[in-house]
């Protein structure tokens, strides 16, 4: 499945919440940044970075970002090179991820002059800004989550 995105004026950061630990926290998912002409790589596991074709599937969010004082050339080079870093890694859930990725390529490109991207500062600031791909990605995505706390709280009233 190739993803493309376009790429006329801004760069996006992608999300996709099709995996499980996003059913339980929709705001948690999988993370990918495109490229300036809209190719999406991510790590999508140990020792492996997709390109064009999304670990997870579709995105079903997205959170443009602008890429104002940034060069297309400097923009490809630090997706590039996080890229290349992160062929080298095992993947790990909770401190080496898909968001610590992306957080390495806007670091290398110092994106709104900052080299303090992380994880959990992405992860709340697409949850803010982030927008759905449209009803369908609303819908793969809180879905899940909806549903299993629903059924918490009703098996609780229950007992």
């Amino acid at each position: 499945m190739n993803v493309r995105v376009q790429s006329s004026t801004v760069f996006r950061t992608l999300e996709l919440f099709l995996n499980m630990s996003g059913w339980l926290i929709p705001f948690i998912g999988h993370m990918g940044i495109a490229t300036s002409t809209g190719i999406i790589r991510d790590f999508a596991g140990p020792y492996y970075v997709s390109e064009d074709d999304m670990g997870f599937g579709k995105p079903t969010r997205y959170w443009n970002l602008y890429r104002e004082d940034i060069k297309p050339s400097v923009w490809d080079s630090a997706v590039s090179d996080a890229s290349e870093e992160y062929k080298n890694r095992m993947h790990n859930l909770c401190c080496d991820n898909c968001h610590s990725h992306v957080a390495m390529a806007l670091n290398l490109m110092q994106y709104k002059g900052s080299k303090s991207w992380n994880m959990i500062k992405l992860c709340f600031l697409t949850l803010i800004f982030g927008k759905f791909v449209g009803v369908k990605g609303f819908i793969k995505t809180w879905l899940p989550a909806i549903f299993i706390y629903g059924s918490i709280v009703a098996i609780a009233c229950i007992v």
